[in-house]
């Protein structure tokens, strides 16, 4: 199945029958029909970009983010730029590049600066953000007396992904950050610290596993 296209040709849709039966072919066909619809409903600028929103997403401060060509979101995704919130006034901005993919219900959220490079990958159920509820390091840490919900946002820093890097699901990434271009985020990692290129992170906290070697080009363990 070809998700970069709303209809199949008639040899694919036979072949998507006979593999998962007419009932899932009619939902699949449901599906796309519904993001045709939810695209067209999008401004000009996004329609444009060749951008593809699943079902239940929520995106809030389009103004502040800049989004590449082919953008796919399956499902879910909740992305937002704060300009405000509660008594803060914030400048956030949110840049992703082309043809980058999000898996399901992911959650992207900048009060400053989150960068996502040209053609990464997203499993389901990852976290990127450059702030916290609250600030628990430096000068001026948060009153654990004062309710999460009402801290201010801050605490954190910019996110800065590089291109060709693939996180894999549930993993969480809090700035400040940058992973560099053709990393991995093994799943389930926690991520707070930069990634160098071509490397592989694992673990909570992650660290460093794998680095690619351009003379033997295999992953080497480090």
């Amino acid at each position: 199945m070809n998700q970069h296209k709303s209809t199949w040709h008639i040899g694919n849709a036979a072949e998507f029958i006979r593999a998962n039966g007419t009932a899932i072919f009619l939902q699949e066909l449901f599906r796309r029909w519904m993001i045709a619809l939810r695209g067209s409903l999008l401004s000009p600028k996004l329609r444009s970009a060749g951008l593809t929103i699943g079902p239940r997403c929520i995106l809030r401060g389009l103004r502040y983010m800049h989004i590449g060509k082919n953008f796919r979101v399956m499902e879910g995704l909740w992305l937002e730029a704060h300009d405000r919130y509660r008594k803060q006034k914030l400048n956030p901005r949110l840049i992703i590049g082309d043809d980058v993919y999000v898996s399901r219900w992911c959650h992207i959220s900048a009060i400053e600066y989150i960068e996502i490079g040209a053609r990464t990958l997203l499993g389901s159920n990852v976290y990127i953000s450059d702030h916290n509820h609250g600030n628990y390091r430096g000068s001026d840490q948060s009153d654990p007396t004062v309710p999460p919900a009402i801290r201010e946002l801050g605490g954190g820093g910019p996110v800065m992904i590089g291109e060709d890097v693939w996180i894999g699901n549930n993993a969480v990434l809090v700035g400040p950050m940058k992973v560099g271009s053709g990393a991995i985020i093994a799943a389930n990692s926690v991520v707070t610290h930069d990634v160098p290129a071509n490397t592989i992170m694992a673990g909570a906290p992650a660290r460093p596993i794998k680095q690619f070697s351009n003379d033997s080009g295999t992953w080497e363990r480090i």
